[in-house]
Formats: C-alpha cells, structure tokens, sequence
C-alpha cells in the first residue's frame, strides 16, 4: 500500500504536468532541482511533489 498524498499536492503536481509536460522526468532527484525554480513551497513540499510528478511521469510512460 502506497503513502497518500494530500489533494493540494496532486493537484499542483497535475497542473505542472499539463503546462509543462517535458518538464519533469521520471527521476525523483532530476525534479528537485527543477522544482525548486518553478514551485514556491517549502522543502518538504517540493520533494512531495516531486515524487509524485515521477511516479505519474512513470505512470503516463507505462501507459503509452
């Protein structure tokens, strides 16, 4: 069973994906830096969504 995820995080992480789609990856420590620039959130926040925007990158590859 995975970790929740609250709505505010799923719904910033899908809003990034949907405006910049090649934007993040599907590495966990390849988005930190990227979200740094583009999120203003705190520490903890940020590696949140970045997590969650690899595993939904991963997802959407899968998909495909």
């Amino acid at each position: 069973m995975g970790r929740i995820k609250s709505l505010p995080i799923k719904r910033t992480t899908r809003e990034l994906l949907e405006k910049y789609p090649t934007l993040l990856y599907q590495d966990f420590d390849k988005n930190k830096p990227i979200l740094s620039k583009t999120v203003d959130a705190d520490k903890k926040t940020r590696n949140k969504i970045a997590g969650y925007a690899a595993r939904l990158v991963k997802k959407q590859k899968k998909k495909n």
